[in-house]
């Protein structure tokens, strides 16, 4: 039964954390490895990959909130003019950060998974946040995810590569650089969330082909509660950061992980 508390707890965290500006790795680090500890319930191989399963329960959440745009872009849907989201333009802002996680993945799975990266990673990504706020333009040059640009969606993809530092945050990065490049709050996290669906479900389903032997009959349970909890609580979380981020904008949350980096630091030290 333990094991299913655990499994719901850390699905919560994935489901609220993983798409919001504040670092889902971050929150695993304390949550997990620091408390729950559900390496020791199975094995640590076990362990990584339910970290992957539950980040499908998140994907899932995004592909039900943007079902609209998901089948536009697939061609399953007649668009309703010209100037709607293409899935080249997703493509164009995928790129930087497939090719460089190809080139770096060994170098980031050795080296860079550890407690103090992610601290260096949240408050660095907050600072970056900040300064995005600082010095975004007055009046936001794109209101509305259609009127990203195949230039604009590249450079946001070059931002996407910071988050390749754990602890620096997918949403975090391209929000930040949507912003400055003159994309609005809302429209930012628009593209961000919907060009997360495909390089996420790539990453997982790669991970989870190298770890299917983990999946046995008694891990399914704890797998399922996992997933399930994270797909609840990521589509509750998309909705409510949607309807927020325009209001509040990104400093508060670049608070948030400066403080959640500075718990992070007390409790390793």
């Amino acid at each position: 039964m333990w094991e299913i508390v655990v499994a719901i707890i850390l699905g919560v965290v994935e489901g609220l954390t993983e798409f919001a500006p504040v670092s889902s790795t971050g929150h695993m680090i304390i949550v997990d490895d620091l408390f729950l500890q559900s390496k020791l319930l199975f094995s640590e191989e076990v362990a990584n990959t339910f970290k992957v399963v539950i980040q499908l329960g998140s994907i899932l959440a995004v592909v039900i909130v943007y079902k609209q745009r998901f089948r536009e872009l697939l061609g399953l849907k007649d668009r309703s003019g010209p100037s709607r989201l293409k899935l080249e333009t997703i493509v164009v802002g995928l790129l930087p950060a497939i090719i460089l996680g190809f080139l770096f993945e060994d170098f980031i799975d050795e080296y860079l998974f550890s407690i103090h990266t992610v601290i260096f990673g949240l408050v660095i990504g907050a600072l970056l946040m900040i300064a995005a706020d600082r010095f975004r333009p007055v009046q936001p040059k794109v209101t509305n995810v259609d009127q990203v640009s195949y230039k604009q969606a590249f450079a946001i993809g070059l931002f996407q590569c910071l988050a390749l530092w754990p602890g620096f945050s997918r949403s975090g990065s391209t929000i930040s650089g949507g912003v400055i490049l003159g994309l609005s709050h809302r429209a930012s996290a628009d593209f961000t969330f919907i060009m997360a669906v495909p390089i996420m479900l790539g990453a997982s389903a790669l991970s989870l082909l190298k770890h299917w032997e983990h999946f046995t009959f008694d891990t399914v349970p704890f797998f399922l509660a996992g997933f399930i909890s994270a797909f609840i609580f990521a589509l509750i979380s998309i909705r409510f950061f949607l309807n927020l981020i325009n209001r509040i904008k990104l400093v508060p949350f670049a608070l948030y992980r400066i403080a959640l980096a500075g718990l992070l630091y007390f409790l390793v030290s």
